[in-house]
């Protein structure tokens, strides 16, 4: 295939129209990695990473292996202190069960598994660690604001700034509203926090500030930006090629987002999701079309449709690119 400016054109044209038909914030990068045709649509805004901001966590950690400073085989005892809520699968298990840190990636990425990205973070030094990396290596547009630990901590805190001193165990017995989890916390309290959460109007501050406040986010990302990472993981030009290969292997067991990048096609994806339902989807990765790889980065923020109508929309607009690019002479 021959890249002209019409085609460049007629990509943008199609992005475009597609994302205006959006009930939301959206933002979407696309680099066809053959032609090296690409195309954005407010490409370089910051968005609400939610989990997408796993990915440069994960690559950090191949970097640290790579330098002989991680053991990817090491392994690593889930406690109590490490459980978290929302996605993923390790909080299942039974406490005391010894993953490795290979095991930790896979679960971060495959199932977004929070207790594994929180334990991932502390393997790779903590928060500045992973946004010094990124800084150092040309990807200033993205940054780790916190753990997860402390994003959902913060939501407690807003009905009552007294809940600034939760511990991981009580932020995780309120989440699953298990108080067997939160032994030092008396009953009677217990019930008062969830109450309070329960409150006409919580949730829609909690959904503003996933939408509008920046300091409240897991993270902060650029369509752009993760693109690029993306690209560099594929091409093997960030890591090793069997750091790469271990890498896009995750993206290709993903177990979330069928509705989204992969949805409506019939070629391989490996990619990476991101959710605060029922105002945000993001899915970000690497489509494996006839024509060759084509990277997409789809954000979407301040949905204000059914969640699992913005989730089609965003599996028929990868559709029509996939198309567009397989369907050029």
């Amino acid at each position: 295939m021959v890249t002209t400016a019409a085609a460049q054109t007629g990509l943008q044209r199609l992005l475009d129209a597609e994302l205006a038909r959006f009930p939301a914030k959206t933002a979407i990068y696309v680099k066809h990695l053959g032609t090296s045709e690409s195309a954005a649509v407010r490409g370089d805004e910051t968005f609400n990473s939610a989990s997408v901001i796993k990915i440069p966590i994960m690559v950090l950690a191949y970097h640290l292996a790579e330098q002989g400073k991680m053991k990817l085989d090491s392994r690593v005892e889930v406690r109590t202190s490490d459980l978290r809520g929302g996605s993923g699968v390790l909080r299942y298990h039974d406490v005391g069960l010894q993953p490795t840190v290979r095991d930790l990636i896979t679960q971060m990425i495959i199932t977004s598994d929070n207790t594994a990205t929180d334990m991932m973070i502390t393997q790779v030094g903590g928060v500045a660690a992973v946004n010094t990396w990124l800084q150092a290596n040309g990807y200033g547009d993205q940054h780790l604001n916190m753990t997860i630990y402390e994003v959902f901590r913060r939501r407690y805190e807003h009905v009552d700034p007294a809940l600034k001193s939760l511990t991981p165990e009580e932020v995780y017995a309120l989440g699953s509203a298990d108080a067997a989890f939160a032994a030092t916390m008396p009953r009677a309290r217990f019930a008062t926090i969830q109450e309070a959460m329960r409150k006409p109007g919580v949730a829609d501050e909690l959904n503003r500030q996933v939408n509008e406040e920046p300091a409240t986010w897991l993270g902060r990302i650029t369509a752009h930006g993760i693109g690029r990472m993306l690209e560099a993981i594929e091409t093997c030009t960030i890591a090793a090629k069997s750091s790469c290969a271990e890498m896009t292997r995750a993206f290709r067991r993903q177990q979330s987002g069928a509705r989204r990048l992969p949805h409506f096609l019939s070629v391989p994806v490996g990619h990476k999701t991101g959710d605060f339902p029922p105002v945000l989807a993001n899915d970000v990765g690497v489509i494996y079309a006839r024509s060759g790889p084509i990277v997409i980065a789809f954000l979407t923020n301040a949905i204000r449709e059914p969640y699992a109508e913005t989730e089609d929309r965003m599996g028929r607009t990868t559709r029509a690119i996939v198309d567009y690019f397989d369907g050029l002479p």
